[in-house]
């Protein structure tokens, strides 16, 4: 009886802990869901910052931070595009305190931590080749992303796991550190794959911020043809956290032509 009362009250806990957030707006994607969240966005942003200034202290002691003036020049040309189209799905997002790095790595990877912390490893752009209209497919994912914070929402959902399992006992994410949340937002970023619905939406999200921004949505499928190829006996490390395949070709293939009139106009 006594475990069934913890359950019952930890779950009580979490049904008031849990809020229902529309983190963005549909857009012409047309991406709707709500997220059930237990913690705070200033949390884990806060987090996120820690976390990606770790990443880049490493990779300047390293001497792997943005060596190849023409890479970085380029990644931040295409993400300078991409960040102004993003108030169509969060007005407030385009004053987000936005950093954009590049570093030297043979992992085909790239994200954006919460908050809009991104960096791209040399890594995808030597392996992968992408034209600027596929990289921009790349950092446009990474960037959906953060607007939908879906780190956030992953974190929440752990939070509520731990509740369920072990009672009202269990801190709650207000309770976390920010060192606490940074090491979390890490372990989210680089080695716990997203759901399939995160990254669907990711994906829709990402199609219509580079047509928004003057670059050919066809560009995201080439990117994924060229990314499920990647990698000779392995996929890719981006692949690892980014699952590939058909079923994701299809979906960006129907949902091109709904984006395609915004980057005609971008385009003009």
């Amino acid at each position: 009886m006594r475990i069934r009362s913890l359950i019952v009250a930890a779950v009580a806990v979490l049904v008031t802990a849990c809020q229902s957030v529309q983190t963005t707006q549909p857009g012409a994607i047309g991406v709707t869901r709500k997220q059930m969240m237990a913690v705070s966005s200033e949390q884990v942003d806060e987090g996120a910052k820690v976390a990606y200034d770790q990443e880049v202290n490493k990779a300047r002691q390293a001497g792997a931070l943005n060596k190849d003036k023409q890479v970085y020049d380029r990644v931040q040309k295409i993400s300078q595009r991409l960040i102004p189209q993003t108030r169509t799905f969060r007005p407030d997002a385009p004053g987000w305190k936005w950093e954009v790095n590049v570093q030297s790595s043979e992992d085909v990877n790239a994200y954006c931590m919460p908050g809009g912390k991104i960096m791209v490893y040399t890594g995808l752009i030597d392996t992968i080749k992408p034209t600027d209209a596929e990289l921009a497919a790349v950092i446009g994912h990474e960037i959906a992303h953060a607007l939908r914070e879906h780190s956030r929402e992953r974190l929440s959902r752990a939070y509520a796991e731990q509740l369920v399992l072990a009672g009202v006992a269990v801190a709650t994410g207000a309770e976390a550190t920010t060192m606490q949340i940074a090491s979390q937002v890490s372990a989210v970023t680089f080695t716990l794959p997203h759901s399939r619905e995160q990254e669907a939406e990711a994906d829709r999200i990402g199609l219509e911020l580079m047509a928004r921004a003057g670059y050919d949505p066809n560009a995201a499928v080439t990117l994924w043809q060229k990314m499920s190829k990647a990698g000779g006996g392995g996929p890719p490390e981006f692949l690892s956290t980014h699952p590939s395949g058909e079923s994701r070709i299809r979906d960006l293939e129907k949902n091109v032509p709904l984006v395609l009139p915004l980057y005609q106009a971008a385009a003009k």
